[in-house]
């Protein structure tokens, strides 16, 4: 059970609109009155020159305050071109989307007495009248992040929170015990909300491995759903990734079972024409994570070209990506996704819910990883995807096991459904406890002083982030690359 808190017994009007009432006790300091912000690295000593340091490109910081300090080069490989940084600094992202996602951490615990990372952070060097876990909880406030991101300057897609707007960013400042007492406090729940957001992630795990074994099991024949037990006898299939399938069914190329991204928009599409928008960060297995993004064909990215139909089963081509696979059971109405997706519309004589699992099988999928190409986003082409044996029932038997799968699926889909919702609650929380602790609204100091000294949380970096958009970002520059036709 989370602690009882309750407001201070004192406020007074801070003089900010987003911060509004303040314990009467705080002050509301510049930030760069209480910190150097971008310290020039001419102040490293030079006997620290011939040394090593952490290097920490973007990718190695989270959204969570978490880094990974395991790279570590020579300093002189690293002197030029990075954004220099020192133990006990800040660091926050400042490209979009980055800034918006939060990436960014205190580095307190580095490794290495300095450090070099990406030259998309700034960097935070406290004073002696804050401390560094307290600042760093300060850039987490979703009102750092929405006040940042109007402040942002450059072009579309490259656009950069200035340092001016760090440097006049007006925080609350508590005396430094309530400080130190503010982060204890944080801390302390932080962990705990990790660990409970941990426990969720692998029931989620456990039931999506038991959905993936009904779905390998019934599309490869290794049960018959219609009776629970094995197809009374097998041939050999002659591909020897699929082994042995029940007698009765067919053995057939995928092009033979589907069309292969039947339909496009062409170049000369009207440019007010508006349809909706499925890219990579849209899908997930099985099931849309949001509403398509409305668009119109002028202002759409060019990979923006795949049009949909009910029926249709999409699946991403890029490996890191693969098991986003999404079927269209509804009306589409103007539903257009990314090239960096395979649409596989159905024939004649096939039930097209069965196309949907039969991709989700690990037969198939372990078979697109072993043969996609490339280096950073290895994709598969779609000739090759085409040219995959399948294993092809009858249509009754299609028919039985989409029925049998939708029914075993829907129970286990519920289950993490509500699992990720309880997640999202968790991480909501955890966002709206910092605002209201940091900003004074509630009162901790009493609080931590009973919390009882743990050690470090042995499984900290366990807690996995749903991809964050400057990921995806990547991604789908790589999808366009790898899949316009």
């Amino acid at each position: 059970m989370p602690p009882t808190l309750h407001p201070y017994q004192a406020y007074k009007d801070s003089g900010v609109p987003w911060l509004g009432q303040l314990p009467a006790h705080w002050e509301v300091r510049r930030l760069k009155r209480i910190a150097r912000l971008n310290p020039s690295k001419s102040e490293v000593p030079l006997a620290l020159r011939d040394g090593q340091a952490v290097f920490l490109p973007m990718e190695r910081v989270g959204s969570d305050g978490r880094f990974d300090a395991s790279e570590v080069r020579p300093i002189s490989d690293l002197w030029n071109g990075f954004t220099y940084f020192r133990r006990g600094d800040v660091i926050v992202a400042k490209i979009t989307p980055c800034f918006e996602n939060g990436k960014g951490a205190c580095l307190e615990n580095l490794p290495t007495a300095i450090g070099f990372g990406s030259t998309e952070f700034h960097v935070i060097r406290p004073s002696s009248a804050v401390t560094a876990p307290y600042v760093y909880r300060v850039t987490t406030l979703s009102e750092f992040r929405l006040l940042g991101g109007d402040e942002m300057t450059g072009a579309a897609g490259q656009q950069r929170v200035p340092a001016e707007f760090i440097a006049n960013f007006l925080m609350p400042l508590p005396p430094l015990p309530e400080q130190t007492a503010i982060v204890r406090f944080l801390d302390y729940m932080d962990r705990r909300i990790r660990r409970f957001i941990r426990a969720k992630q692998k029931l989620i795990k456990l039931l999506e491995e038991y959905r993936q074994a009904l779905i390998h099991q019934a599309v490869t024949g290794k049960i018959d759903v219609r009776t629970g037990q094995p197809y009374p006898s097998y041939k050999d299939s002659g591909v020897p990734w699929l082994g042995q399938v029940p007698a009765q069914w067919e053995l057939k190329p995928l092009k033979r079972l589907v069309r292969l991204n039947a339909s496009v928009l062409a170049d000369t599409t009207p440019a007010d024409y508006e349809f909706r928008y499925i890219d990579i960060g849209t899908v997930g297995t099985g099931f849309l994570t949001r509403e398509p993004q409305r668009l119109r064909f002028g202002n759409a990215p060019s990979r923006a070209r795949r049009v949909l139909h009910l029926g249709d089963t999409i699946i991403s081509t890029v490996r890191t990506y693969l098991k986003a696979v999404y079927f269209v059971d509804k009306d589409p109405e103007a539903l257009v996704c990314s090239t960096g997706f395979a649409v596989l519309t159905p024939g004649p004589s096939t039930q097209p819910k069965y196309v949907s699992y039969l991709v989700q099988s690990n037969t198939f999928t372990d078979r697109v990883t072993a043969e996609s190409v490339g280096t950073a986003y290895p994709a598969i082409a779609e000739e090759r995807l085409g040219s995959f044996y399948v294993p092809v029932p009858p249509l009754p038997e299609q028919t039985a096991i989409v029925e049998y799968l939708d029914a075993q699926t829907a129970k286990l889909d519920a289950a993490i459904a509500a699992a990720r919702r309880e997640i999202e609650l968790l991480r909501e929380y955890r966002e709206r406890l910092i605002a209201d602790v940091v900003t004074g609204k509630v009162d901790v100091r009493q609080v931590a002083a009973q919390l009882p000294d743990e050690p470090p949380d042995q499984e900290a970096g366990t807690e996995e982030e749903e991809p964050v958009a400057d990921e995806l970002a990547t991604a789908d520059s790589q999808e366009e690359a790898n899949g316009e036709e």
